[in-house]
């Protein structure tokens, strides 16, 4: 049993919103799998793009990542997945969204990155 006490964990607003946004991103590659391939071919891309985007967040972008980056790869794997994100909505005719989506995952990404450099 550990009797050293660890720090509380504090979540800002901040973390609640990249948490809804790396969900949501998944989601939406996942539906532009499901939406831009011809039957049989959505169900490999619809199934298989998030997966490989949740892979690649566990492997170098989570908190707990298998693979330590450096700040400025964590950011590239970050802009990779949430601008493919914004990319599906704009293949499925959505820009609306895509750049609501985009603009949100930017300024998010923007304040976490400025607290992960502080």
């Amino acid at each position: 049993m550990n009797t050293a006490a660890s720090p509380p964990l504090r979540f800002g607003p901040n973390d609640v919103l990249r948490l809804l946004l790396e969900l949501f991103a998944f989601f939406s590659i996942g539906l532009w799998g499901f939406l831009a391939w011809p039957p049989l071919w959505n169900w490999l891309f619809g199934l298989g793009a998030p997966l490989f985007a949740i892979l690649l967040w566990g492997l170098f972008r989570s908190p707990k990542a298998v693979i330590s980056l450096d700040a400025f790869g964590k950011a590239l794997v970050e802009i990779v997945i949430m601008g493919s994100a914004a990319l599906a909505w704009l293949v499925m005719g959505q820009w609306v969204v895509a750049v609501a989506f985009g603009l949100l995952a930017m300024i998010s990404g923007i304040i976490a990155g400025r607290k992960e450099f502080a």
